[in-house]
């Protein structure tokens, strides 16, 4: 799935994201909006993960999105 379309798909997306990491309060998820950078140190921050990692994570989600997410 296309970065783009998660980002500007956000509001319904972002409980796909608060299941995936459930340390993340729904301020961050507000806070982030569907930038992938910022969801990154959200990941870092709330799970003590390094970047790279973070972004492992954010990758594998983003392969697991279907158009069923958008509906």
């Amino acid at each position: 799935m296309n970065w783009d379309r998660i980002q500007g798909n956000w509001k319904q997306v972002s409980g796909k994201a608060l299941v995936q990491w459930g340390k993340l309060t729904n301020d961050d998820l507000d806070i982030v909006a569907g930038h992938r950078d910022q969801l990154a140190g959200k990941i870092q921050h709330r799970y003590g993960v390094a970047k790279d990692d973070a972004e492992r994570q954010i990758t594998a989600w983003q392969d697991q999105a279907t158009d069923a997410w958008f509906k």
